[in-house]
């Protein structure tokens, strides 16, 4: 890998200028090692995490605990992973963990795996995702949703998911990460698929 320091640019002052519920939007001044300098927009995201709740139905076939909801800035119905924010001190697992029960009743039958984290992106985002693996499912309760949460839950065969992802419903940028994250799993841990 080649040295990249050159490409570093100094943050030279920050200032918030708007503070929101879901996020907080900042101006951000910066100088290039050139000598550049520039004011960038930062939007002060919160950590996300994404759970991938995979089981095996009554006739061995793959599937995933999804859910369907509508969604505020696209204006659009998706089916995604369960997944939230992770609160301030919240540990990401634990979130995550919060989040399924929350979305679906269930738990994983076994310690979910950390598949990954990423910046979902990072052009003007600060925040990450981590995605963990979730094997084996028991419901163990109804949902608990939050206020303005309307959800379905739905089990869909692995590979409808792998098919379909990025067409329709299935249009959730995180998502697809998420779905590259477990492919990527699943071709080192066999029955998967």
């Amino acid at each position: 890998m080649t040295d990249s320091k050159h490409l570093l640019w100094k943050t030279e002052e920050v200032r918030r200028v708007y503070d929101g519920a879901i996020f907080n939007l900042d101006e951000v001044r910066r100088k290039s090692t050139d000598g550049r300098e520039g004011v960038f927009v930062s939007l002060d995201a919160p950590r996300w995490v994404t759970m991938v709740p995979w089981f095996l139905d009554e006739k061995g076939v793959p599937h995933f605990k999804m859910v369907r909801q509508y969604r505020h800035g696209s204006g659009t119905v998706t089916i995604e992973f369960p997944a939230g924010t992770v609160d301030d001190h919240e540990d990401v697992l634990e979130a995550g963990k919060r989040e399924l029960l929350e979305e679906t009743g269930c738990v994983g039958l076994k310690e979910p795996v950390l598949l990954g984290t990423v910046s979902p992106n990072p052009a003007f985002m600060n925040n990450r995702v981590w995605i963990y693996f979730v094997e084996g499912l028991t419901r163990i309760a109804g949902q608990s949703l939050d206020e303005n949460e309307q959800v379905d839950i739905l089990d869909i065969p692995v590979k409808t998911v792998i098919d379909s992802m990025g067409t329709g419903e299935y249009d959730n940028g995180i998502m697809m990460i998420a779905q590259a994250f477990f492919l990527r799993y699943a071709s080192k841990h066999g029955g998967l698929l």
